[in-house]
């Protein structure tokens, strides 16, 4: 009976162990899954809030903003920027 709480605590971090390794592991968006999936435009230059070294930005237009995504040129080009700006405001901006 002296085992059974070293045995009981070696089940359950077993446990644990295998209930963690189950949890799906969260996955970076690189800019050719980007470019599959989402209908974008291509920026010329990223807003100030998103710019940076080594970075290029595509906008996508929903639900009256404007969504930039920024990615970097290294590597396989990882997401590493999004902000959303009204989009009702492109008319005076295009003006």
């Amino acid at each position: 009976m002296r085992f059974l709480p070293l045995l009981t605590g070696l089940l359950v971090g077993l446990a644990a162990t295998h209930v963690l390794a189950d949890q799906p592991q969260p996955m970076t968006l690189d800019y050719a899954t980007f470019e599959a999936a989402v209908a974008h435009v291509d920026l010329e230059t990223c807003p100030t809030s998103l710019s940076g070294a080594d970075r290029f930005c595509r906008a996508t237009l929903a639900h009256e903003q404007v969504h930039v995504f920024a990615f970097s040129m290294e590597g396989d080009s990882p997401l590493v920027g999004f902000a959303s700006f009204d989009a009702t405001e492109l008319p005076a901006l295009l003006n």
